[in-house]
């Protein structure tokens, strides 16, 4: 069995530990910064084996200098030669072993142009999605175009319900106080935004999320929903999914 550990850092990163069953090897995704990661590594006597990295932003690559100094893992992510340390790229349709249990890369561009995702298919799956999902909301489109990220979301909605949503940031409150505006006829986002305030109050991550509850409250991928239409055609053009969609991230942008 391979269990999920959150790891808190930078300012509402989280970087995620994977360890299967008592293995003392585990494997991390995007490590922000390293002292976080080697603080837990030591506490519990574990070996950082592997590093996924899901796209070049520094806030997901500052720590693996440290990391590949002090335990030479195995790195994995995205054929984009700024990130240095990476020794096995992966692409598009690409499978990679992580501790016995088979990952598979997706393409995911949109909130930059080498992103990608890795998911695992399982009961439940697992899905590391970087800066691409998050918890009722998506990355800004620093490089990438709406039709690449709404291309990118669609992608994820064709997975199993249950698949467990590893998003990279804590954003979920701000998005789900948009979402309300976006999506204002829709009670289980209110419903939602109030379990988000009661965790964060206690200082607990609102992740993971699942695909089953995305398409309940992220706006972005109820683009084809008549309440998100009509406050998109608030703001902007919503004559189409692709059109919905493309208003909705500048709305937010500005919310």
């Amino acid at each position: 069995m391979m269990s999920v550990t959150p790891i808190p850092a930078l300012s509402d990163n989280y970087i995620w530990l994977l360890r299967q069953d008592t293995s003392q090897s585990v494997c991390v995704v995007d490590p922000g910064e390293a002292d976080p990661v080697i603080e837990l590594l030591e506490r519990e006597s574990l070996t950082l084996n592997t590093i996924l990295i899901t796209h070049h932003h520094q806030d997901h690559t500052g720590g693996l200098a440290k990391l590949i100094k002090r335990y030479a893992p195995r790195v994995i992510g995205p054929a984009n030669p700024s990130i240095e340390g990476i020794d096995q790229t992966v692409g598009d349709g690409d499978e990679i072993r992580i501790m016995g249990r088979v990952f598979e890369v997706m393409a995911t561009p949109g909130h930059t142009l080498d992103h990608i995702s890795f998911y695992a298919p399982g009961i439940p799956g697992l899905l590391f999605c970087g800066d691409t999902l998050f918890c009722a909301g998506c990355g800004r489109l620093f490089e990438g175009t709406p039709e690449q990220m709404h291309a990118s979301l669609t992608r994820f909605t064709e997975l199993s319900g249950d698949t467990l949503v590893f998003a990279a940031h804590e954003y979920t409150q701000a998005n789900l106080v948009f979402a309300q505006a976006a999506d204002p006829e829709n009670d289980d986002v209110k419903y939602a935004l109030k379990e988000c305030e009661k965790a964060r109050a206690l200082n607990r991550p609102t992740l993971p999320s699942t695909i089953g509850r995305e398409l309940r409250i992220n706006p972005y991928l109820r683009v084809g929903t008549q309440s998100v239409r009509k406050a998109a055609g608030t703001q902007g053009a919503n004559d189409n999914d692709l059109a919905t969609f493309a208003t909705l991230r500048e709305w937010k942008n500005r919310f």
